[in-house]
């Protein structure tokens, strides 16, 4: 690598890169690199960092402000000569790499991180074909993609979405704070948190929205046992809808949202079952970092979980949006003994991508595709 030269790190949002890439901007700057953050949302400070540069994402991919994105990113490029552009985030990569195409030869070498595509073979045609579209309209400049779980790889070896693909353990997770509770420590947490002993406690902390679906969650609570809490750590557009669901539903009592939360670990130790309804994921943190602190998984049946989950061993897996299927499962986990058995078992599995682990894969990785840029 060559000190002098610059790094371009693209997302939808600063917060993306402040909590998946925080690690990486810093190598890229002790190897001598000026890094650019280019992203939507507010700037938030990112170690390594030396030039902020806010872009008007918006989630609509027809959005006018995406193309306001897009031509700012080219005149970006085409001022600074970058080495790499580092890419994250569907919607920002796909503008990124538009962005790319008028540079000619002396474009920068593209590195798209994918961080699960937003479609699936159970995605609807339409769908399907705009998002698929768009990575095939720009799989001739993508020059290295990483995948995370095996069904985007598959995908992206069956089209052809970049010249060089790599199956990656993801980002990595830091387990430092990430444990099993200490003896008497889940005691102590559940009575902080107004949890009874007798509860068996889900958790599942995620942004509110539809691709999540914590809908289905809170319905189906009201035909498992009333010792069955379910806490819904998390911000998003459909949190209020969620509360006032609940509350119709008679279930105020057991079913909480602490809003946005940054002891998760310690929400975990109180807790008995890790869930998840999501529709698709990439490599979810929020289930990895409940497995290191020792909580089976009860997860939808998707790419993304199924890389995590193995069924009956660290957890168990149900169709997605089957609230009979996933009652069943939870019902299957109210045996002590089971919960943990899987649960020392999702400990020891996940290990395998830890950030200590990943890290000095990644930043090899990275290290290469600016080589063979050269």
């Amino acid at each position: 690598m060559r000190a002098g030269e610059k790094i371009l790190y693209v997302a939808s949002s600063f917060g993306h890169l402040a909590s998946f890439h925080q690690p990486y901007l810093q190598w890229f700057a002790r190897q001598g690199y000026e890094v650019h953050a280019a992203a939507g949302g507010t700037p938030c400070d990112l170690e390594g960092v030396s030039r902020y540069i806010p872009l008007p994402f918006e989630k609509s991919m027809f959005s006018p402000k995406n193309l306001a994105a897009l031509w700012a990113l080219y005149r970006l490029m085409r001022t600074e000569h970058y080495r790499m552009i580092s890419l994250h985030t569907s919607l920002a990569a796909f503008f990124a790499r538009l962005a790319v195409f008028p540079l000619g030869k002396r474009r920068p070498c593209v590195l798209n991180t994918v961080h699960g595509y937003l479609f699936d073979a159970k995605t609807g045609r339409s769908k399907r074909t705009l998002l698929l579209g768009a990575e095939r309209l720009t799989a001739p400049v993508t020059d290295w993609l990483l995948t995370m779980n095996r069904q985007d790889a598959d995908i992206a070896r069956q089209y052809g979405l970049g010249k060089h693909q790599v199956f990656t353990k993801g980002m990595g997770v830091d387990f430092t704070r990430f444990t099993p509770p200490k003896p008497g420590q889940r005691e102590e947490l559940r009575r902080k948190l107004g949890l009874k002993p007798s509860d068996l406690v889900l958790i599942y902390a995620a942004e509110f929205s539809k691709r999540k679906n914590q809908a289905m969650l809170i319905e189906t609570m009201r035909s498992l046992p009333e010792q069955v809490v379910l806490l819904l750590p998390g911000r998003g557009d459909l949190r209020e809808a969620c509360r006032m669901q609940a509350g119709k539903a008679g279930l105020t009592d057991r079913v909480r949202f602490p809003g946005f939360v940054q002891d998760m670990e310690n929400w975990y130790r109180a807790s008995d079952i890790c869930v998840s309804s999501s529709r698709i994921e990439g490599l979810p943190f929020n289930l990895m970092e409940a497995m290191a602190c020792g909580l089976p998984v009860v997860a939808s049946d998707i790419k993304g979980h199924q890389d995590l989950i193995q069924a009956g061993e660290n957890g168990l897996l149900y169709p997605f949006g089957d609230a009979g299927a996933f009652a069943n499962a939870v019902r299957r986990m109210q045996d002590t003994k089971v919960r943990q058995r899987m649960g020392e078992a999702a400990r020891d599995s996940v290990q395998q991508f830890d950030i200590v682990k990943v890290f000095p894969e990644l930043t090899a990785l990275y290290e290469n595709a600016a080589k063979d840029f050269r």
